[in-house]
């Protein structure tokens, strides 16, 4: 199994969302393939780009196919700020929320090696090269962690999906009500669980 990783928000938006969704390589390229090929869809697949009946059919084919994902959560209103009355740094909360997600994991796989794919995105490569090397310090011999350019990375953009579902119902976005209903039965059979950070130490 591959544990596909990718972040929604941030704290100027008020919430930052991370999601390590676990499926095979396989299973991603299948639901994304079958995804485009219903839906027409060019370009990166991206939750904030796509419709509400879109999200439901890219969750649905998710869920029928076994995925299964940990979402952390930090908001602002409930995390801890630093010594000093400062708030954490984009990236020390970052790193925070992906070992939290992946620390969720980890237990739950029984010491079958696992790789860990990180979207290579949102900050300098220099900088996302040690974030990997932490992850990686973290699996030890259980697998393998890389970093991803999420135009490629089949399961990257369905955990972006997933993230940004979860980023609009913690902000209490427009559409947040219409997709709590779409996650309810994944949250409710816990294929989708969600833990929230309210410290970076």
């Amino acid at each position: 199994m591959t544990i596909y990783c990718d972040e929604s928000g941030g704290l100027n938006a008020g919430t930052m969302t991370f999601s390590a969704v676990m499926l095979t390589p396989q299973a991603a390229a299948d639901i994304h393939g079958r995804f485009r090929s219903v839906t027409g869809l060019r370009g990166e697949l991206k939750g904030s780009r796509i419709s509400i009946v879109e999200r439901a059919y890219l969750l649905e084919l998710f869920d029928r196919a076994g995925g299964r994902a940990w979402i952390a959560v930090a908001k602002r209103e409930t995390l801890a700020q630093n010594h000093g009355g400062t708030w954490p740094s984009d990236l020390a909360l970052y790193a925070a929320l992906l070992n939290l997600a992946i620390g969720r994991w980890l237990p739950e796989t029984g010491g079958v090696c696992t790789d860990v794919v990180i979207d290579e995105g949102r900050y300098d490569p220099a900088i996302l090269a040690k974030v990997r090397e932490d992850i990686q310090a973290g699996l030890g011999g259980w697998g393998r962690a890389s970093l991803a350019d999420s135009r490629r990375s089949d399961g990257v953009q369905i955990a972006d999906v997933i993230a940004n579902s979860l980023f609009n119902i913690a902000v209490g976005s427009p559409r947040a009500h219409r997709i709590q209903r779409i996650i309810e039965p994944m949250l409710a059979s816990k294929a989708i669980r969600v833990a929230e950070l309210t410290q970076v130490s």
